[in-house]
């Protein structure tokens, strides 16, 4: 009887073990930061694939995990992180368009992600909560205090990280990613788009169907919202895709956890579902690709074949057997939201052989003059794409 207990207990830490592997992997992918010597960051970054009439430099290193970021109206770049627990503030006091001057303004935090600036204020997104520094920029220096304006977003960390940005509306979006790899949840609060006011009042649901978005943005002329999404894993290599989306109303559905990449039922969940009832992508953007941040560009800055264009990076596969990702992509659609073309910007991060990885694209911001910034989780440093 003592070694049949004995067995099952070895049984029950076996599961136990494998159940927070598998939890693990999903939050923290086994591709971890790599430490590269300045030189060799400079050399890289030069070395990567882009069109000609462009190059890549380094706008700011050793940013531990640098991940969500966003830029003040005084050119104050803020970057999250989600493996840390750290906010940074970058400066570029000189005007030589690299960062010298790094800040952090707050430690200790929950997956503090998500980063967006409004009238002053910093608001920064962790877990389960957003928090707000009032007149930041005042206190860059003295690790000012924050704001709890909200705190009622669930607390699971597998898929909690967030990115939030401010709408055409004034709100403040918050995305809820869910709490698995597919599931389908009780809380209807799990697997959408959320938003409140700036005082973090009156939150609401403004789309569901959303395994895991993080990045978005606003069409200039549409005011319309799109967004990525990141497509469910243990469904092959080669399925499904993930997702670029385009919400033209409020209240849409785009699909999971019934219907994949617009329309691939879920083996489990989408049994007697039709995927046309749900809202499809308008861009399939490759299995397993992992795309993040997104821009549209349209400015002075950039030629007119690169101009006017939404700009996504692709941070990349994790359990894929041949890795594919890696890359940041041009995407342009026509006025009403169809996908007129979709090609690669910049590549390199991956070798040539799918195998050796020195590099992961997170999220896109522009630069005051037009030029985009790049952040990267895995080099720990922030590129600008600059036009020569």
């Amino acid at each position: 009887m003592k070694k049949l207990y004995i067995a099952l207990g070895i049984i029950l830490l076996l599961l136990a073990i494998g159940y927070f592997i598998k939890e693990k992997y999903s939050i923290n992918p086994p591709i971890k930061f790599k430490d590269i010597p300045e030189d060799s960051l400079t050399i890289k970054a030069a070395s990567l694939k882009i069109p000609e009439g462009f190059k890549v430099e380094i706008f700011a290193r050793n940013i531990k995990d640098a991940r969500s970021m966003c830029l003040s109206p005084s050119n104050t770049l803020f970057v999250g992180n989600r493996e840390g627990d750290k906010v940074y503030a970058l400066r570029d006091e000189d005007n030589d368009n690299i960062a010298e001057k790094k800040y952090v303004i707050y430690k200790g935090g929950n997956m503090p992600n998500g980063v967006a600036f409004k009238d002053g204020a910093l608001y920064v997104a962790e877990v389960n909560r957003i928090l707000k520094f009032e007149n930041i920029e005042d206190s860059l220096d003295k690790s000012p205090q924050p704001k709890v304006i909200y705190d009622k977003y669930p607390t699971n960390k597998w898929h909690g990280w967030k990115y939030i940005a401010f709408g055409p509306d004034g709100k403040l979006y918050v995305p809820v990613g869910v709490p698995c790899n597919i599931c389908e949840e009780k809380d209807k609060v799990y697997g959408t788009m959320t938003r409140m006011n700036d005082d973090g009042t009156d939150m609401e649901i403004v789309h569901q169907g959303i395994r895991n978005t993080v990045g978005f943005t606003w069409h200039p002329d549409t005011k319309n919202l799109w967004f990525t999404d990141n497509g469910r894993d243990d469904f092959g290599d080669d399925r499904p895709n993930c997702e670029l989306n385009h919400a033209i109303k409020d209240s849409l559905h785009f699909g999971f956890p019934y219907c994949h990449e617009g329309d691939i039922p879920d083996p489990k969940f989408g049994t007697n579902k039709d995927c046309n009832d749900y809202t499809k992508p308008v861009a399939k953007m490759g299995p397993h690709v992992a795309p993040l941040g997104l821009k549209f560009v349209r400015n002075s800055y950039f030629p007119e074949a690169f101009n006017n264009q939404f700009y996504i990076a692709k941070h990349g596969s994790w359990n894929r057997k041949e890795k594919i990702g890696y890359e940041i992509d041009r995407v342009k659609v026509d006025s009403l939201g169809n996908l007129v073309e979709r090609s690669t910007f910049i590549s390199g991060w991956l070798s040539d052989d799918k195998k050796d990885v020195w590099g992961r694209p997170v999220d896109i911001e522009i630069w005051k003059d037009g030029s985009l910034l790049i952040s990267d989780d895995y080099a720990n440093c922030i590129y600008r794409v600059v036009k020569i």
